[in-house]
């Protein structure tokens, strides 16, 4: 075994350590494994660098526009509302809800599918009084399974579909995938309408805690005639410092101020409304000047005006936000908000908020005030899962050409006029042309942490295949499985690929096992599509937690759900897909 294969796999175990261990966000470590094979000269800049001009992600990157200029038409939206609303019974709603949604995710980029009809079905849910822990995670695992029916369901059967391009294959045609995915999504939509129904907790979501509890965290204090505070500012009065308690906002004759920037000056008879500790009030008590209202009725409603709203959002999987304290993350400075409350694995965190350090899919509760929406538009630090008072404009005009032009991009790849990539490239500039989307609106629509990751990993792909690291890799699983034969093969690359995307991301995982399941294809001299159906199938069927796929992570906090949840109810679906993928690819591609 030589330096290279050695040195490549202890930076791939490395880097998967580091990724359960989340010990920072997903791109950061993966470019930092491909620095270190550059830096080592396992891969020379002109091989580290060819991910970031492989077809299948710079297909990815214009399918995020063409997604988001159909997201902001807004006419899926009564889509969704006219399919559950007709339902005669929970049951009948959640089926009539996760058909279309899959659908949709086959064509579209799911993660802000999921994030748009959250709150849709959050106020649904309310208005029948049915808990939306019933609904939310069904939105999330339908969204999965339409990802896994065509080519551009899901930016990892594109990944897959770039790396074959590349190996002068033909190629995914647009719905090779559906003879495996369609028959899983039957099943396992079934399953989840009947059993997995039962199974789905009947819980209160975190706007339900926060609101319920908010006598628990919200304290009140009134600046008294003649108090020393007055003509201070926040700053120099001490309120910033408190141990237990965040001020987020102020009162003052009918005024209000939200959140609270450390420079304004204290003024007579002043209100002032504080979150955290409530055990810990016994400092503004100690604080000369204040009057301080142990029995307030301050309801969460309350602290809402013209200027500022109370906004639910989760931390996403590549905030910036992570690992850092509310405090250290400047949510206040930056986004023109102050944090409320934070909610994770079904409960509030109970302390200090300025305290609390923020990790992926916690959901925090924010006084916005009217520059939020602003300043969070072009941001990937959260989802926002809740409506503003001044919503995004929706060009009712522009709504049908983004309908249509996704249409045409679908028509002139299924039936083969155009590769997929062209297409994408003559539907984005068709968008920019009709004005449907400009350049500003692109790059937010462009998620360029998910097309750092896909670069990377494919860099650390080609690594383990030129050093001869992945044929070593591939040998292991021959023996591992000799006896099973080519089913074996499968059905061990299908585990593999599982197990990785739920602990990793879906994309790492299939570009780690793209080139070994080349050469057990070859070893074996089977058709390496076998696997590649395998690979692209297994790596988005992520049920099991919620940190796997991102829109279980959407929907974590929100839905009030625990990590026993995903795995009671995501395991047999992730045992409905294993089963079925390897009995399908077994007849179709090997038998």
């Amino acid at each position: 075994m030589s330096f290279e294969i050695v040195f490549v796999i202890l930076v791939v175990v490395g880097m998967l350590i580091c990724l359960i261990k989340e010990v920072a966000r997903p791109d950061f470590i993966l470019f930092c494994s491909l620095a270190t094979l550059i830096l080592f000269g396992i891969l020379t800049p002109a091989e580290a660098l060819k991910g970031f001009s492989n077809e299948g992600m710079l297909t990815v990157a214009l399918l995020f526009i063409v997604a988001g200029a159909v997201k902001q038409s807004g006419s899926l939206n009564h889509l969704v509302e006219k399919a559950l609303s007709s339902g005669k019974s929970p049951r009948r709603s959640l089926l009539q809800m996760m058909v279309p949604i899959s659908g949709m995710s086959a064509f579209l980029n799911n993660t802000p599918m999921v994030v748009m009809f959250t709150p849709v079905v959050r106020k649904w849910c309310r208005d029948r009084n049915i808990s939306p822990s019933k609904f939310l995670l069904p939105l999330s695992y339908a969204a999965i399974f339409g990802g896994t029916w065509t080519l551009i369901g899901t930016s990892t059967n594109l990944v897959v579909h770039g790396f074959m391009l590349e190996k002068g294959m033909a190629g995914f045609s647009m719905f090779q995938l559906a003879i495996v995915s369609i028959p899983a999504s039957i099943v396992a939509i079934t399953f989840m309408v009947t059993i997995g129904y039962k199974l789905l907790p009947d819980r209160k979501t975190s706007e339900e805690t926060f609101e319920e509890s908010s006598r628990e965290y919200l304290s009140e204090a009134i600046v008294e005639q003649q108090s020393p505070l007055i003509g201070k500012t926040i700053e120099e009065a001490g309120l910033r410092q408190l141990k237990g308690l965040y001020l987020i906002e102020v009162i003052s004759n009918g005024d209000r101020t939200a959140p609270v920037p450390s420079y304004y000056k204290i003024k007579e008879g002043d209100r002032l409304i504080f979150t955290g500790l409530f055990s810990t009030i016994v400092e503004l008590q100690n604080i000369r000047g204040l009057t301080v209202e142990t029995g307030t009725h301050l309801k969460l409603g309350d602290l809402q005006n013209g200027s500022a709203s109370l906004v639910e959002a989760v931390v996403s999987h590549q905030s910036s936000l992570i690992h850092k304290t509310v405090k250290e993350s400047r949510v206040r400075s930056k986004y023109d908000a102050g944090v409320v409350a934070v909610h994770r694995n079904d409960e509030r965190i109970n302390n200090k908020v300025g305290d609390i350090k923020l990790k992926p899919g916690d959901t925090l509760l924010l006084l916005a005030n009217k520059d939020f929406l602003k300043r969070w538009s072009n941001s990937n630090d959260f989802y926002l899962l809740s409506t503003i008072d001044e919503p995004e404009i929706i060009n009712t005009k522009k709504s049908p050409i983004a309908i249509i032009t996704l249409l045409l991009m679908i028509a002139l790849a299924a039936f083969e006029i155009l590769p997929m990539f062209q297409a994408a490239v003559l539907a984005v500039v068709a968008l920019f042309l009709t004005g449907t989307v400009s350049f500003e609106g692109a790059r937010k629509y462009i998620q360029f942490d998910v097309l750092l990751v896909i670069a990377c990993a494919i860099g650390i792909g080609i690594a383990l295949e030129s050093t001869g690291a992945a044929a070593l890799i591939a040998n292991q699983f021959i023996l591992l499985t000799q006896g099973f034969g080519i089913l074996g093969a499968v059905f061990v690359v299908y585990l593999l690929t599982s197990f990785f995307t739920e602990i990793i991301t879906n994309n790492a995982a299939a570009v780690l096992m793209f080139p070994i399941s080349l050469h057990i294809a070859d070893q074996l001299a089977v058709d390496p599509m076998a696997f590649f159906v395998t690979i692209a199938i297994a790596a988005s069927a992520s049920f099991a937690t919620p940190i796997g796929y991102q829109t279980n992570l959407i929907v974590y906090g929100p839905g009030g759900y625990r990590f026993s949840d995903y795995l009671k109810v995501g395991i047999p679906l992730n045992i409905i897909y294993l089963i079925i993928t390897v009995t399908i690819v077994n007849f179709v591609w090997v038998g």
